[in-house]
C-alpha cells in the first residue's frame, strides 16, 4: 500500500477524485439514501469522473488505502473497465483492508461474466472457511447470486446447500444480521449495480 506522504502523485488524486464532498463515506449503501438534489449533482459528477479518469490514475489509486481503493474500484464499475478485472479479484481475494472489497464486488457484480463469477466464487471458497474473518462475505455471495442469476450459471449452488460453505459459516459467526442474508445482500448488488449502470450512461 502507498501513503499520500510517500507518492507525490497520489495526494493530487485524492484531492480530485476521492475526497470531494467526502465521495468515498457514500460510495456503498449510503448513496441509495441520498435525496435529490444531492443525489443527482453526486451521480453525475460521479460519471463524469469515471468517463475522466486515466488508467494511470486508477492503478495509482488501488494502491493506495482503503478510500483510494473503494472510489477507484466504484470509478472502475461505473466506466465499466473491465481490463480491471483481475487487479480486482486480486485485491478482494487478498483482503489486504477493510473498506474496500465490497467496491470490488459490484464493480465485478457490474461486469457480470464468468469470469467475474470464478473470481467471486474464489474469493468465497476460501473466507467462507474463515468464520474468524468476517470480511466481505455476505456482499459477495450477493454479487455472485446477482451475476450467476443473470448468467443462468449454478456457481452460487454449492455454497447455499444445506451442508454449504455459507450455512457453514453463518453457523460458527457469532452475529449475523438479516441484512447480511443472501436475499438481502442480493437486492442490496441489485440497486447498487442499477447505479453504476445509470451514473455510466449519463449524459457528460
Amino acid at each position: 500500500m502507498r501513503h499520500a506522504y510517500e507518492d507525490a502523485e497520489l495526494p493530487a488524486l485524492i484531492r480530485r477524485y476521492v475526497t470531494p464532498g467526502r465521495r468515498y463515506l457514500k460510495l456503498g449503501g449510503g448513496l441509495l439514501r441520498l435525496q435529490d438534489p444531492e443525489y443527482d449533482h453526486f451521480a453525475r459528477a460521479l460519471g463524469e469522473d469515471a468517463r475522466l479518469i486515466t488508467p494511470h490514475e486508477l492503478i495509482t489509486l488501488l494502491k493506495g488505502g482503503w478510500r483510494e481503493r473503494r472510489t477507484a474500484a466504484w470509478l472502475i464499475a461505473v466506466s465499466h473497465r473491465t481490463e480491471f478485472r483481475e487487479r480486482l479479484g486480486e485485491l478482494l481475494l487478498a483482503s489486504e483492508m477493510g473498506g474496500a472489497g465490497s467496491a470490488y464486488c459490484v464493480a465485478l457484480a457490474t461486469f457480470g461474466t464468468s469470469d467475474d463469477a470464478e473470481l467471486l466464487t474464489s474469493y468465497l471458497d476460501r473466507y467462507l472457511r474463515r468464520p474468524d474473518l468476517a470480511y466481505d462475505q455476505p456482499i459477495a455471495l450477493g454479487a455472485l447470486l446477482f451475476v450467476t442469476l443473470n448468467l443462468g450459471t449454478d456457481h452460487a449452488e454449492p455454497f447455499l446447500a444445506p451442508d454449504g460453505l455459507w450455512h457453514q459459516w453463518q453457523q460458527h459467526t457469532s452475529s449475523t444480521p438479516h441484512a447480511a442474508a443472501p436475499a438481502s445482500t442480493l437486492s442490496l448488488i441489485r440497486r447498487l449495480c442499477a447505479f453504476a449502470d445509470e451514473c455510466g450512461t449519463r449524459p457528460a
